[in-house]
């Protein structure tokens, strides 16, 4: 499986990020250990939501998607407070 997760930071909530990944638990500890450069200046971070798919390729596209204008306007509607 693989998935596509949406976080948000604790800190700044306004802050929110879109990954995939095939373990997320694991994910989540390096986001917030400071292993991706482009969110350790906004941790911690909390798990919003999640998307479970069979294929690599769909899940890539999901996370495409709403990283685009129109899927993150979708995510944000539909996933955060």
């Amino acid at each position: 499986m693989y998935f596509v997760y949406f976080l948000r930071s604790i800190p700044r909530p306004a802050k929110t990020y879109v990954g995939m990944t095939e373990d997320v638990p694991v994910r989540i500890v390096t986001h917030n250990d400071g292993g991706c450069p482009s969110t350790q200046r906004f941790r911690p971070w909390n798990l919003v939501a999640y998307i479970a798919v069979f294929s690599r390729a769909k899940a890539a596209e999901l996370e495409k998607y709403f990283k685009s204008g129109s899927g993150h306007a979708f995510w944000h509607k539909r996933f955060m407070e």
